[in-house]
């Protein structure tokens, strides 16, 4: 007998479906991190140009290149969008 497959539709924030308690900040901080990320690759920046643009440490470029946005706050983020010129 087959199990019939159980679909539950997104609210189009992952960490709410996922009862995160700060679902929205996450949620924030994702979209600004993947646009950090995109600037940065579209640049073709190396990991020590990262480091000095962005007045992080290389392990910190890591994280942030590897998605790990947990690790830097909202504020942070929006900082290297600025320091990227947007």
């Amino acid at each position: 007998m087959m199990q019939e497959e159980i679909f539950e539709e997104s609210s189009g924030n992952v960490f709410a479906d996922l009862g995160c308690d700060d679902a929205d900040e996450l949620f924030t901080r994702g979209k600004i991190g993947i646009q950090v990320i995109r600037l940065l690759k579209q640049r073709h920046l190396k990991q020590g140009e990262i480091s000095e643009i962005l007045g992080i440490s290389p392990p910190e470029v890591s994280h942030l290149m590897n998605g790990a946005f947990q690790r830097f706050s909202e504020e942070k983020l929006l900082n290297f969008l600025k320091k990227l010129d947007i």
